[in-house]
């Protein structure tokens, strides 16, 4: 089996089609998904899928992104996050490549989201893009790590060098390969993925975007991640099984309460 570690099948886009999502997902063996919220406004529907599907789960958080959304109070977090089909913090992170200008309050944001899992005692999703040293600086000031007293989480769609996930690694996070390790151009990451043992390795659509090869270029799916895994177990010399089982494990492995 195979699990979506990261989608966003709340967008419309996607949630217009839902019955030929779920049945895609089926017909590759991907047998849960976890719809990540992206701000509050749009949380409900986040939650909404997670409740009205046992195999769907969800978080809580405000993607770094998002600049004109309401922000998040650690207290919100934790309240939202109570909820038994919320089983992450986030995504939350920081993200230079977009945004421009004083971005304090993007800093501010992801220490407000650590301080929540750590209260929470749930795994943070982060996003990092062009900012990866400010990433593992704030991840370690706020003690996001196991070793600090956090309980970790995943790098999300990962696309730094290994310099960064062995980083992230030593604090205790996982690391999630999305679509973009199966592109051509994607070499520097093919050797990351390369080095990230399976034991610390997640593997994710990011649906809409960034569908993996064959797909490239059409509209993603959580029935995708299944292509996902089979050129990690290439990449690897390793078997497609062996990747499927090993990935799935760490999915549960890291958001614990997705097990019940």
């Amino acid at each position: 089996m195979f699990i979506d570690s990261h989608c966003h099948i709340n967008f419309p886009e996607l949630a217009v089609r839902m019955p030929e999502i779920l049945a895609k997902m089926a017909e590759n063996g991907v047998t849960h998904a976890l719809c990540v919220s992206v701000d509050l406004p749009d949380f409900p529907q986040v939650l909404a899928l997670a409740e009205q599907y046992p195999h769907i789960f969800a978080s809580v958080g405000v993607h770094p992104d998002y600049e004109d959304t309401p922000e998040p109070t650690v207290q919100q977090l934790v309240e939202l996050s109570k909820h038994p089909k919320i089983v992450a913090i986030g995504e939350t992170g920081l993200d230079y490549y977009r945004l421009e200008g004083d971005l304090e309050w993007q800093r501010e944001r992801f220490r407000t989201h650590i301080r929540a899992s750590r209260e929470t005692r749930k795994p943070l999703i982060i996003h990092t893009r062009a900012a990866s040293d400010d990433t593992i600086r704030i991840m370690k000031e706020e003690g996001a790590g196991t070793e600090a007293g956090g309980v970790a989480g995943v790098m999300h769609c990962f696309t730094e060098s290994l310099a960064v996930a062995q980083a992230a690694m030593e604090q205790g996070f996982y690391i999630s390969f999305s679509g973009i390790v199966t592109f051509k151009s994607a070499k520097e990451l093919q050797e990351v993925a390369r080095a990230v043992p399976l034991e610390r390795m997640l593997i994710e659509t990011d649906s809409p975007y960034l569908a993996p090869v064959p797909f490239r270029g059409r509209m993603n799916e959580p029935g995708y991640v299944a292509h996902v895994g089979e050129y990690i177990a290439t990449l690897k010399g390793v078997s497609l099984r062996e990747v499927a089982a090993r990935t799935s494990e760490n999915f549960f492995n890291l958001f614990q309460s997705a097990r019940a």
